[in-house]
């Protein structure tokens, strides 16, 4: 019996070890993933910054300050648990921003389920999509347009869409490519296949779904 006892600690202790390990190697590739978007978006948005020094420089004050708080949401990520109002607060900072550039050809609707604000969700998840509605869609049409931010609970998932127009003659560039597979390899990783994204060309618009499990992962 205590030969029997003996494997049996040795066994949980092993699983224990594994479990452990699996976990820190999950959070060193998330880590990874979270580092290649940081950059793209920070160097995006001074640049927007820079252009108004000159000839607008209480808005580039505004937008400075601004950029502060994404530093912060950026280096708080690892530190606590983030939901749906944090991403939201972080893409209203970053489209003001944008909003300094492009004035009124940059237009934002919001359509986000009041239960899904305190819903969990991963950091800097909202934010890239977002972007690339700006930097591929809208920044990209003389008339600008308007981007569509909705956020729903489906049961157990939650849903994000994001859509904006896209110009008729021109796809999603590289870069535009980049943000979603990182977002998916992240949704993978923390979801396994009950996290998705689906992105593509819907007429003129261009729509990207996302869903994944908020009570699961995090």
């Amino acid at each position: 019996s205590l030969v029997l006892g003996g494997v049996v600690l040795r066994y949980f202790y092993l699983q224990q070890q594994i479990t452990l390990r699996e976990r820190a190697e999950l959070q060193a590739r998330l880590d990874s993933l979270r580092a290649r978007i940081r950059p793209h978006f920070l160097f995006n948005t001074m640049n927007s910054i820079a252009s108004l020094i000159d000839s607008r420089p209480r808005d580039a004050e505004r937008a400075v300050e601004d950029l502060a708080e994404l530093f912060r949401a950026s280096l708080q990520e690892q530190d606590r648990a983030t939901t749906v109002g944090d991403e939201l607060r972080l893409c209203e900072v970053y489209l003001g921003i944008e909003k300094l550039r492009l004035g009124d050809r940059l237009q934002v609707d919001w359509q986000v389920d009041p239960e899904a604000r305190d819903r969990a969700m991963p950091a800097l998840l909202l934010q890239p999509l977002v972007e690339n509605a700006v930097y591929h869609g809208i920044a990209r049409l003389p008339g600008g347009g308007t981007i569509k931010v909705q956020v729903a609970c489906n049961g157990p998932q939650l849903e994000v869409t994001v859509l904006n127009p896209m110009p008729a003659t021109a796809g999603p560039t590289d870069g535009h490519h980049m943000a979603l597979a990182n977002i998916a390899q992240r949704l993978q990783a923390l979801y396994g296949s009950d996290g998705l994204i689906e992105a593509g060309a819907d007429g003129q618009q261009y729509r990207v779904r996302l869903a994944y499990p908020p009570g699961a992962g995090l």
